[in-house]
């Protein structure tokens, strides 16, 4: 029944995507809602496009909008062609079909490591972390009970970055133990002054799970460029007055 509560939201926000649409190609005023339930619903609507359209594209669902709303009408006047054995049997499909996608994106993440490890300069470790030497910096190695004061950028094997230091203009400090696996392994095999880029495999990221509201997809291989700066600088100049540092937009 939560599978069938999300649908119902998501053939909710394709009516509102119609809505918008027509507006394109229709010279009839827009008829905007005017008291609180109009207002309110409508807004819900809205909200849950957004999130509709980000797990669509996540799991790779492709839906039929005409027999969304088909499904819609007819179950609101109570003429549903399901019953609860048809509908399970409808989630049993779709359950299949984003597992097997998940199933392919994973085969083209380990293609890309695969072809990535055998390009120059790149090491490998056993945990399957690949890394690449930008600058060998001289200062001391961090170890997973520092702190760290780093600039980063992280982006998906496309291309797509997800979170940059560097486009906030600022630098970050963090525990480094409270970071995914891939950054606590891959910085302490960083001397301060150095800038890496990293590699790292989904399993020493983020899984099956993915992160960020759909920014980074399950399964998804990060490539990090990152320069460590500091270890356990003596006070963050972005601490607040309790002492906490700044975090990752995305927490590693």
């Amino acid at each position: 029944m939560k599978r069938l509560a999300l649908i119902t939201i998501a053939i909710l926000c394709v009516t509102a995507t119609y809505a918008q649409k027509s507006k394109k190609t229709s010279t009839a005023a827009v008829v905007a809602p005017k008291t609180v339930t109009e207002i309110t619903s409508y807004a819900l609507g809205v909200n849950m496009l957004s999130g509709l359209k980000q797990n669509a594209e996540q799991y790779g669902i492709k839906l039929d909008w005409k027999w969304v709303i088909k499904g819609l009408k007819e179950a609101s006047e109570d003429k549903s062609q399901f019953n609860e054995t048809k509908l399970r049997d409808a989630f049993a499909m779709l359950d299949s079909l984003v597992k097997d996608n998940n199933k392919e994106k994973a085969k083209v993440q380990k293609d890309f490591l695969t072809e990535n490890a055998k390009k120059e300069g790149i090491v490998v470790t056993p945990s399957g972390l690949q890394y690449k030497v930008i600058r060998m910096g001289n200062g001391a190695k961090p170890t997973a009970d520092d702190k760290v004061k780093v600039q980063y950028e992280g982006k998906t094997i496309d291309g797509k970055v997800f979170d940059s230091s560097y486009q906030r203009g600022e630098p970050i400090t963090f525990p480094l133990s409270n970071v995914i696996k891939g950054w606590v392994e891959g910085i302490q095999l960083m001397p301060v002054g150095s800038k890496f880029m990293f590699y790292i495999p989904s399993e020493l990221a983020y899984g099956e799970q993915g992160a960020g509201g759909g920014a980074i997809e399950p399964n998804s291989t990060l490539i990090f460029e990152v320069e460590l700066l500091e270890i356990n600088p003596k006070e963050d100049e972005h601490a607040d007055e309790h002492g906490k540092t700044d975090q990752p937009r995305i927490r590693f």
